[in-house]
């Protein structure tokens, strides 16, 4: 499994976090893989075989060869159908708002089709980066086409852009009534701004990112007790750590610590 990760044009560098590519050839590659919520959308560009995902309930289906994935609150099941070959936009939380066709909050663990997000301009762009020779093309194709749609749109606002990256320096360890605190705002309404600018709440989003930091340790460090991680990363105690974890990744901790690693996490670590 061949990876890369990108770092975007200075323009777009408040909005895209980094770009990703990734190559396996379909004997080398998991045959399920789980993307585990991590607070960001992304734009998927399936040049090599479809995914086919695999929802909680119901029949599996083919996910489009270009589409953007709305916010996950929960595990999402995928698996390659033959050779990977994938592009993958990663736009920061607040990031995708400016290029959203329609309510951010309405694309939550949903994957959409670009042509339906922009139309005519959306299966353009999809067909060019699947034509495209290789990733520095691809990132070109798309820069250009996110630029000439950064003017004169919306963008999230200070008191939103700031909560955001508290809760990214502190690893979502930070109470939301403080975050509330800080940003002299009642926490109602930072919840409204947050649901229509990223799509979760902040509680939302503090629960995802403390789920990543706690990931990210068990992919780098030797774990001798996965109590003491629990109460490092700040969970009430073992049985609020195992019942989040699951519910972020369809495993339990010690699950999850003698399996395969994720594609997905494959990436966090790095990104």
């Amino acid at each position: 499994m061949n990876y890369q990760i990108f770092e975007p044009n200075i323009g777009l560098a408040d909005f895209v976090k980094s770009y990703w590519t990734l190559e396996s050839p379909e004997e080398h590659t998991p045959k399920r893989n789980t993307i585990v919520p991590d607070g960001t959308m992304k734009m998927i560009f399936h040049y090599g075989d479809a995914y086919r995902h695999y929802p909680e309930s119901g029949q599996s289906f083919l996910l489009p060869k270009c589409f953007l994935i709305g916010q996950l609150t929960r595990p999402y099941n995928v698996a390659p159908t033959g050779i990977t070959g994938t592009f993958f936009v990663r736009f920061h939380p607040e990031g995708f708002l400016p290029f959203a066709t329609f309510p951010i909050k309405n694309m939550e663990n949903t994957a959409i089709p670009l042509e339906q997000l922009f139309g005519k301009e959306g299966r353009a762009i999809g067909y060019k980066v699947l034509s495209a020779g290789n990733t520095l093309e691809r990132i070109n194709l798309i820069e250009s086409f996110l630029l000439k749609r950064l003017i004169a749109t919306k963008t999230a606002d200070e008191i939103v852009q700031s909560t955001v990256e508290t809760i990214w320096t502190t690893n979502g360890q930070i109470p939301i009534q403080e975050l509330s605190r800080q940003n002299n705002i009642h926490r109602r309404q930072l919840v409204r701004k947050f649901s229509s600018t990223i799509g979760l709440s902040p509680k939302q989003l503090s629960k995802t990112v403390r789920l990543q930091a706690t990931l990210k340790t068990l992919l780098n460090k030797k774990i001798i007790s996965l109590t003491d991680l629990a109460y490092e990363n700040q969970y009430y105690d073992q049985a609020h750590f195992i019942k989040e974890f699951k519910a972020f990744t369809g495993l339990t901790p010690k699950e999850f610590y003698g399996d395969d690693l994720r594609m997905s996490l494959i990436f966090d670590r790095l990104a």
